[in-house]
């Protein structure tokens, strides 16, 4: 067995987030992914670098995670001899990954149809906030901008007049896993066409495709949703609710899961012939709903885990991050792997979710140090010996 992606190398010019987490997940699936760096480093390396709370010798928590399983090489893009060095490399590389503002790729000389006349078989992928076209493509993006021009906000929190962002920064994770797809995606058609082509990636356009069917439902009704915490906008008992010790959740989508919830809570005052059907339920929301936190706030978490999961009615408890890394099922799946610096010290990251039958398991080098393997990568993909590397750095190629 190998690992599923073996053999495809990437050269890697993203930051942050909107593409390392891209770049990142094809390292856990076996791809060769080379960070071609500038020879200050790129700029996540300096994120939580100097905070003692969240990092190692220096590298932090964004780095440690990001970069595991990638190689460094420090590349001079903005020398003439270092785009020459980029360009040898492209001619030996399946994917060209950046993040950068839309127009940079052409004005380093380095965007699709510049590598593809060297490589026709070369795929790019740029990441951007809001897409190569359109009047909006030169806005400045940052993930709560763009969760804030995609709709997202306007739905998130408890009312309309405080919305909220998503705790996680969605739209710099949606870039990249569209990106991801995008990339394979790109990587099958290959195999027939025999040629690369470029991906345009747009932040915003991620966050317009996951409103799915919430759009069309607007479409239909010309009415903007509004945020309602927890609830849902159909469903009812569909919430969270405190109980003596925290909060769980519970999610009543069907009329069988509401009869075995009356039998859990034992409320005869709720077994009204209205509430048997979603729409008696959803019409006296705020009764059923007051009703059942004051039942739940009688016990304890666990107590009412138990017999809700016997009846299963989906629930589950509001886990902090501590509870969530700590889930049985959580560390059966291996989703909490170990991550360390090349220099020693370790810690923890979560793993990798694709789980594949029949290909060895991922695994986790450490994030590189700067530069860490330029003459091993200059060796491997180009030939070039201790004098052929020197020669680059005498031109002012790399560091």
């Amino acid at each position: 067995m190998s690992k599923p992606l073996a053999g495809v190398r990437v050269l890697d010019l993203t930051h942050i987030l909107s593409g390392p987490f891209a770049t990142m997940t094809l390292a856990d699936l076996g791809a060769e992914v080379v960070k071609v760096e500038p020879p200050e480093g790129e700029r996540t390396r300096s994120l939580l670098a100097r905070d003692p709370k969240h990092s190692i010798a220096g590298m932090g928590a964004y780095f440690l995670c990001l970069s595991r399983n990638k190689k460094s090489l420090v590349i001079d893009l903005k020398t003439a001899a270092g785009r020459e060095l980029f360009y040898e490399l492209v001619a030996h590389a399946d994917i060209v990954c950046d993040n950068f503002s839309v127009g940079v790729t052409a004005k380093l000389g380095i965007d699709h149809d510049r590598l593809a006349a060297i490589n026709p078989r070369i795929i790019t992928c740029s990441v951007t906030g809001f897409g190569e076209t359109g009047p909006g493509r030169n806005r400045t993006a940052f993930d709560q901008v763009v969760q804030a021009y995609g709709g997202n906000m306007s739905i998130t929190g408890n009312d309309a007049e405080h919305p909220l962002r998503s705790g996680l920064p969605i739209a710099d994770l949606g870039g990249s896993l569209f990106g991801l797809v995008g990339i394979l995606t790109a990587l099958y058609e290959r195999e027939r066409s025999g040629r690369g082509q470029h991906l345009d990636i747009s932040m915003l356009d991620g966050q317009i495709a996951m409103m799915s069917y919430m759009a069309t439902m607007y479409f239909l009704s010309g009415e903007d949703p509004e945020p309602i915490g927890n609830s849902h906008f159909v469903h009812v008992p569909y919430n969270s609710f405190r109980t003596r010790d925290g909060f769980i959740v519970i999610a009543v989508i069907f009329d069988e899961f509401w009869q075995s919830l009356l039998e859990v809570l034992g409320a005869e005052d709720l077994r009204q012939p209205e509430f048997d059907h979603q729409p008696g339920r959803l019409a006296n929301k705020a009764l059923i709903e007051g009703r059942v936190g004051e039942i739940f706030a009688t016990n304890t978490n666990a107590y009412w885990l138990e017999r809700l999961e016997a009846v299963r009615i989906p629930c589950a408890p509001m886990n902090t991050f501590s509870q969530a890394l700590a889930d049985p099922q959580v560390r059966h799946r291996e989703m909490v792997v170990e991550v360390g610096h090349p220099d020693g010290g370790r810690t923890h990251a979560p793993g990798n979710p694709i789980k594949l039958s029949r290909s060895d398991p991922a695994t986790f080098d450490p994030a590189p140090t700067l530069g860490q393997h330029t003459d091993q990568v200059l060796t491997e993909w180009l030939g070039l010996d201790a004098a052929g590397i020197a020669r680059w750095r005498e031109a002012g190629a790399t560091r």
